[in-house]
């Protein structure tokens, strides 16, 4: 299969790419910088999300593209919501399935109640949770023929290997039996190269947590 990973150099990107290459995919890293990507058998191109340019061009020949985008970085937060746009509508003519890096707080900490607007909701994550929630709502309306799975990380992600089994859930926020809501990047990475192969959650947000 090849699978096209739009955000590669990031941290949940390059987890990403370390996941599907090690499961013998060929990766398609789409960065606006290609020179930072020096592994070998990933194949590098150039794509800026500010410019005009076409993204199928750059996901062309991908079965799969799993992007992985923030607006955090660059404090543009409503960068977030038009990429969704633009790449269910970019991939509409193709048979591209599309694989969303979301966030937690849009999941729901009881019916209709939504994890950022709790109050111990990070304060600094707020802005980057509301936008990822707008980007929900673009993939929820959505009329093109993009087939798209939004997956949403446990409230903690963090940097780490494998810590064995994780459970997907739905649109209901969840914890462990220590009351956690926690995922390594590994194991995360691992839920969405576990989609692209497997299809198994079409035109729904799922979510991953211990």
């Amino acid at each position: 299969m090849k699978i096209a990973i739009l955000g590669a150099t990031g941290w949940i990107g390059s987890a990403i790419t370390a996941q599907a290459k090690a499961r013998g995919h060929d990766v398609i890293a789409i960065v606006r910088d290609p020179a930072k990507i020096n592994e070998e058998g990933v194949v590098s191109r150039a794509f800026d999300l500010t410019s005009d340019d076409d993204f199928a061009q750059a996901a062309q020949g991908a079965d799969v593209v799993i992007a992985s985008i923030g607006g955090r970085a660059a404090g543009n937060h409503d960068l977030v919501a038009k990429t969704a746009a633009r790449l269910l509508n970019s991939l509409a003519n193709s048979q591209q399935r599309l694989i969303w890096v979301g966030g937690a707080g849009s999941l729901e900490v009881a019916p209709g109640v939504l994890l950022v607007s709790s109050p111990e909701f990070p304060s600094e994550f707020k802005d980057e949770a509301l936008a990822q929630g707008e980007a929900l709502d673009i993939f929820r309306v959505n009329e093109k023929a993009t087939q798209w799975t939004f997956v949403s990380p446990a409230a903690q992600l963090y940097p780490g290997e494998s810590e064995g089994t994780f459970r997907i859930g739905g649109d209901a926020f969840f914890t462990n039996s220590n009351g956690e809501s926690k995922i390594s990047v590994s194991d995360y990475a691992k839920a969405l190269v576990d989609e692209a192969e497997n299809a198994a959650h079409i035109n729904q947000r799922i979510s991953v947590a211990y």
